[in-house]
């Protein structure tokens, strides 16, 4: 009954002070709110189990190679799982697009040839129908196809009746057998249906095509260390096995969860720390105003406790006051969190893994929750031993006086206003960083000129593209059907254009040693000739590819500066070969003659440097590559007309060659720019907002000490006006002070910037984390600030009337 007693005194002590109360919970609710729609991110993303069974035991099992990790290859998966022990379940699995057919248009769709056993290693079983059987993962099968749920309500109305159906992936017969529930709203490749393996024997005896996934299980009883020390032996055992394709390479796991997430811990904790910054400044104001409170009501609990009130019941009720303050901001900070969680799961990076999955559920509650309570304690427990603190007859003595022993002399509030300007300089120097790394990244020229360029994809099925020769007859067809679309300056074909990834291969310049110790990694890109003079990448010396460069003529290539130093450092590689790609008809080397070399593109993200590249003209691309490419090429076109008017004339010019064929993906490169540089936009826009509303919190802090301390010191202000002081004497007075708690600050602030600065390091672009510009802008305008917070009562001072001031007292 106590207990809800104060709850009751609480809410009628706030009740006579409306604007307070109002200020503190509307601060609260945009701060918990804010919190709160951080934390569902990393929650979601770092922390929320996958929806698999004992998703910490999923293990990525991968291959290094001259520290670069890489994929398996089938015959490699093959060798070590005929020989590992320490695993019940190493399954093999890779991403592929599959063209869709039905009654609707065309849709190419994501998705992903898996091992048989590859629900089972993931502990779930389907909604409807079943998983895979082992002989519907033998050679010459892979007929099956099991959906995700989405795909199942998207494309079949989500119809119970799909069991057993048809459906043609690529215009090959498939028949549905399963579909995915629900709950398994994550996938490995962001894939929506699943078809077998079905490697042949061709596939498993390959130990030099890299392109395999391999999760894992471990079986009972058997320890990580141990399943790291066979995997271990089974990499020199392939490295002695097959040396020209594992020279150099080793195998290791590491847990899936953690490999997924790697890259988006830091920049997620450094904004949930930012945030937290932001509350942990507006509790330090409100606890400011509760002082200030509280030395207004210091009268009333004194006779209160004359009367009886014991210290304990007093500070329980002031406690409750800033508690029931705090569970008010916290149910609008709920509130505020779920609209927050619905525009940052609707705005934020689509690479970002699972952030669609942010929402405000039971751990994000009990998290908004745990803050409120920590809130209305930090903030409330100051302000509360200093109300049941002060001995009775000291209060009664000051009475109402104002005096110059609180105010500017009251340390308390002084030294929360000192945290307030430390925490804002570390966020605004964080925020800084960022900026002028955004700056940096978005200075940095891309290699190519994207405006005005339009691309999307092409997949031809295999059932009715075979032959090498069929696939380059198709693309040719697409390239001139391309050229005539009204508006279209150019056009041309790509196997992946910049932002899109691509194949690597391993090269070798002549002269080198034939083996894998030699090669040089690079990434391969068919094209065709136009496809320079459509992205604008600049030729640096010899020549792009003609028509003549055609089957039967001498192979030709193309390379990047980077390739060009790394391959033939210090000379001039035109006219110099390279063996890549395919062994010739005697098993020889298959040696292309470098025609010409290219300005670097940041074929990966304006972030990454350029890599190793080699283009090859389309019409001499090895028979094999068509396999490593999926038989899929990006059409690119440059034209000065409105990219939105293009999309359905492209579409159209690619279905005039064959009507199966759905062109996705199409997008402006100018889009794909940009996207690549969306977490680093993300972090740096929502850093920004937080150190503004720091920079704002604090100066309303040192405003409010700064014109409490005024309030306070009225009639020392009028007793140093009657005995001749000028308005600019008492100016100065008052804006010193404010100098003196901005200059502390700023000290113990920069020291904070300089160590947590560190912890962004790794998200920083050509920017030192401790850039001098950078922390003396943050410096420079945090002082300004707080200047101006200081003058502005400091100018209220200077027009004190002394007579009127000494009335007062």
């Amino acid at each position: 009954m106590s207990l809800l007693s104060d709850v009751r005194f609480a809410v009628r002590s706030l009740r006579k002070s409306p604007a307070l109360a109002a200020s503190v919970v509307l601060t609260l609710a945009l701060c918990i709110g804010a919190t709160t729609a951080i934390f569902s991110v990393v929650y979601a993303v770092l922390f929320r189990p996958l929806p698999f069974e004992r998703p910490e035991e999923i293990l990525l099992v991968r291959t290094t190679w001259k520290d670069m990790v890489s994929s398996f290859s089938g015959g490699n998966w093959a060798d070590v799982n005929r020989q590992q022990q320490s695993f019940a379940h190493f399954v093999p699995a890779h991403s592929e697009s599959f063209n869709l057919a039905g009654a609707d248009a065309p849709e190419n769709v994501d998705g992903a040839r898996v091992g048989a056993d590859y629900f089972a290693m993931l502990g779930v079983r389907p909604a409807l129908g079943r998983s895979f059987l082992a002989e519907e993962d033998a050679p010459g099968r892979g007929d099956a196809v099991i959906l995700s749920d989405a795909l199942w309500r998207r494309r079949f109305a989500a119809d119970p009746g799909v069991l057993g159906r048809e459906v043609r992936l690529d215009g090959r017969p498939h028949r549905v057998v399963g579909v995915m529930p629900a709950q398994m709203d994550y996938t490995v490749f962001d894939e929506e249906l699943w078809v077998p393996t079905a490697f042949s024997a061709e596939r498993l005896g390959m130990h030099d095509e890299h392109y395999l996934t391999v999760l894992a299980r471990l079986k009972p009883g058997v320890t990580v260390p141990q399943a790291n020390a066979e995997l271990e032996t089974l990499g020199r055992w392939l490295a002695t096995t097959h040396p020209r394709e594992n020279t150099d390479r080793s195998l290791s796991m590491a847990p899936f969860m953690e490999e997924l997430v790697q890259d988006f811990r830091p920049r997620l904790f450094v904004l949930l720390g930012a945030v937290g910054f932001v509350l942990l400044i507006a509790c330090a104001n409100i606890a400011n105003l509760l002082l200030a409170r509280g030395a207004a009501r210091s009268r009333e609990m004194a006779i209160r406790a004359a009367i009886g009130a014991g210290r304990g019941h007093l500070l329980q009720q002031a406690l409750m006051e800033s508690l029931v303050l705090a569970l008010a901001g916290g149910v609008l900070g709920l509130v505020a969190g779920y609209w927050g969680v619905s525009l940052l799961a609707a705005f934020g990076p689509e690479d970002v893994p699972r952030l669609s999955q942010a929402r405000v559920d039971g751990p994000v509650v009990a998290f908004a929750l745990g803050i409120t309570l920590l809130s209305g304690l930090v903030f409330g427990l100051a302000p509360a031993l200093r109300t049941a603190g002060r001995m009775p007859h000291e209060a009664l003595k000051e009475g109402g006086r104002s005096g110059s022993r609180s105010g500017s002399r009251d340390r308390l509030r002084n030294v929360l206003v000192v945290g307030e300007i430390a925490v804002a300089l570390v966020l605004l120097t964080g925020a800084g960083l960022l900026i002028r790394s955004a700056i940096a990244l978005n200075n940095v020229d891309p290699g190519f000129d994207p405006r005005g360029v339009v691309a999307g994809r092409v997949s031809l099925p295999e059932t009715a593209y075979q032959s090498p020769e069929q696939v380059i007859r198709a693309f040719e067809r697409i390239e001139e059907r391309l050229a005539a679309v009204p508006g279209v300056e150019a056009g041309s074909l790509v196997s992946a254009a910049p932002m899109e990834g691509g194949n690597s291969n391993g090269l070798v310049p002549e002269g080198r040693p034939l083996d894998i110790s030699s090669s040089i990694n690079s990434m391969m890109r068919l094209v065709t000739p136009g496809y320079f003079a459509t992205m604008r990448i600049d030729l640096v010396r010899g020549r792009t590819f003609t028509a003549e460069d055609r089957r039967g003529a001498p192979l030709a290539m193309v390379i990047n500066e980077t390739l060009a130093r790394e391959a033939f450092p210090g000379q001039d590689p035109i006219g110099k070969r390279i063996a890549c790609c395919e062994p010739g008809p005697d098993g020889s080397p298959n040696w292309k003659e470098v025609v010409g070399v290219v300005r670097d593109v940041r074929a990966q993200g304006l972030d990454e440097p350029a890599e190793p590249e080699f283009y090859l003209p389309m019409v001499q691309a090895p028979n094999a590559a068509w396999s490593w490419t999926d038989r899929t090429m990006t059409i690119a076109v440059r034209s000065q007309v409105d990219p939105r008017s293009l999309m359905t004339p492209l579409r159209r010019a690619v279905a005039e060659v064959d009507p199966s064929l759905p062109l996705y993906n199409l997008g402006t490169m100018q889009g794909r720019v940009l996207d690549s540089m969306a977490q680093a936009r993300f972090s740096t826009m929502l850093l920004t907002v937080f150190g503004a509303i720091a920079l704002i919190l604090a100066a309303v802090g040192v405003y409010g000490v700064i014109s409490y301390g005024v309030t306070q010191r009225t009639q020392e202000i009028g007793i140093r006006m009657a005995l001749g002081a000028r308005h600019t004497d008492v100016v100065g007075m008052v804006v010193r002070h404010g100098a003196a708690l901005a200059g502390i600050g700023l000290a113990v602030g920069l020291v904070g910037a300089l160590v947590l600065s560190q912890l962004i390091a790794s998200l920083l672009f050509e920017v030192s984390p401790t850039d001098p510009p950078t922390f003396a802008t943050g410096t420079v305008v945090l002082t300004a600030v707080a200047v101006l917070a200081a003058a502005l009562p400091a100018r209220r001072a200077a027009m004190t009337d002394p007579m009127v001031a000494l009335r007062n007292e």
